[in-house]
């Protein structure tokens, strides 16, 4: 029915191009996939209020079929996280105003106080209300999740980051037509006073029920921008990646170097190569400034540097969970990570060398920091992915603007592109937005 992408925080017009009917006191972010709107202000109220139908019969919201996505992240931690969350209860979609006698008409998708759980409930104005589902949520700062709410008056469902969560009964309590006539708020209740606190974006609005491969296939298409977007990275992963050291010789690596191991000491006498390597003799010192860790690489071959990953969190499969990369360490050498690390858990994995496709990252660095099938050196645009993730570009997308021969590109020193084609090699530098431009031979 209709989207917002927040590309324009002028006016705050959807992207069918229909103004709000009225907003206050919002904020600007650039984390996400570009601008997200914030909805968070202390002092002050703060709304984002949009007509439910437009004069030119254009539906915004329905309340009695259809579906609601949306991205999030909050300013504030779940209480199981050690946070206070929203303090209040925190509207992320909700048209209506919430009476304890049920008396007006109210509908909306919602957090409560501590942050622990999350709501859809209605109320018709006629004395009934009900609460269709609830699940529990542990969320952190800063940290974007998609959600998508799909109602039917079979069924009501509920998908945190692309995997089904709940269900509840159809939907058949709703407000009336004159109390959605007043609109409809993202982010807020009617009065502002209640926030989400946090950060929405690309919210998108349907009028029947998505079934879970689109919802799970949004959630994948963009999730290397709000989970793996070098711009969210600190916030999202809640640990810092280490500085690399791309090398272009012999071959190209470009995440690579000690990055924030720090060598201890090395095992000069029965150190085992094997064909496996593994962590041992690991050790956790608290200190004023965190958690300092030291461990041993073992196994593996002499030479060869493996990559060590850190996450806050386990996934099943491993590949799922966010990952950073902390550094490259060599068999029998004992390390520590360095600065001292400020999460509550942390868990480490080593990931061989091997870049069995030459795109200039290890496999184990797409599969657990992109989430990217190895085999997809490039994105159709002749870019290896190593170069993309050295500008700070997504190695998902197609970044050139040059229409013919996107295959014949060799790289120079720097990384730049170089056509093969005609009896002139062209070169090609980049814009602000990582497309190519074609200069003159």
């Amino acid at each position: 029915m209709d989207y917002w992408s927040f590309s324009n925080t002028n006016t705050w017009q959807t992207d069918l191009g229909y103004s709000p009917l009225s907003y206050a006191n919002l904020g600007v972010s650039l984390l996400g996939d570009g601008t997200s709107v914030v909805v968070d202000d202390s002092t002050n109220a703060a709304w984002l209020q949009y007509n439910v139908w437009e004069s030119d019969g254009t539906t915004n919201l329905t309340v009695d079929i259809g579906s609601v996505m949306l991205w999030f992240a909050p300013d504030w931690a779940s209480q199981s996280q050690g946070g206070d969350g929203p303090g209040g209860w925190g509207p992320l979609i909700e048209t209506g105003v919430f009476t304890t006698n049920a008396s007006y008409g109210w509908w909306s998708l919602y957090c409560d106080p501590p942050g622990s759980n999350i709501f859809f409930s209605a109320q018709d104005g006629l004395g009934d209300e009900t609460n269709y589902l609830s699940a529990p949520i542990s969320w952190s700062t800063n940290l974007f999740h998609h959600l998508a709410l799909t109602y039917s008056s079979t069924n009501t469902a509920l998908y945190i980051d692309g995997c089904f969560v709940t269900n509840g009964p159809g939907v058949t309590i709703y407000p009336s037509p004159e109390v959605l006539s007043n609109g409809m708020w993202l982010g807020s209740d009617s009065t502002g006073s209640n926030q989400c606190h946090g950060i929405l974006d690309d919210v998108s609005t349907y009028n029947y029920p998505l079934d879970a491969g689109t919802i799970n296939g949004s959630f994948s298409m963009y999730e290397i921008f709000y989970l793996l977007n070098p711009a969210n990275a600190a916030n999202i992963a809640q640990i810092t990646q280490a500085p690399s050291t791309p090398e272009t010789a012999p071959t190209f690596d470009a995440i690579s170097g000690a990055g924030d191991l720090v060598a201890i000491s090395t095992n000069t006498s029965g150190c085992v190569t094997s064909s496996n390597v593994w962590i041992t003799n690991t050790t956790a010192t608290v200190t004023t400034n965190g958690t300092v860790i030291t461990f041993t690489i073992m196994g593996g071959s002499n030479g060869l540097a493996y990559d060590v990953f850190a996450t806050p969190a386990l996934t099943q499969p491993l590949t799922n969970g966010i990952w950073t990369w902390m550094g490259q360490g060599n068999p029998c050498v004992t390390y520590s990570i360095l600065p001292a690390l400020t999460n509550s858990a942390v868990y480490l994995i080593l990931g061989t060398p091997q870049d069995s496709y030459g795109s200039g990252l290890t496999d184990a660095y797409q599969l657990l920091v992109l989430h990217n099938n190895p085999a997809n050196t490039n994105s159709g645009d002749g870019m290896l992915a190593g170069w993309k993730v050295l500008w700070g570009m997504n190695p998902l997308i197609n970044n050139t603007t040059v229409p013919s021969q996107r295959a014949n590109y060799v790289y120079d020193g720097t990384g730049r592109l170089e056509s093969l084609s005609g009896t002139n090699a062209e070169t090609f530098n980049f814009d602000a937005e990582g497309n190519i431009q074609q200069d003159q031979p």
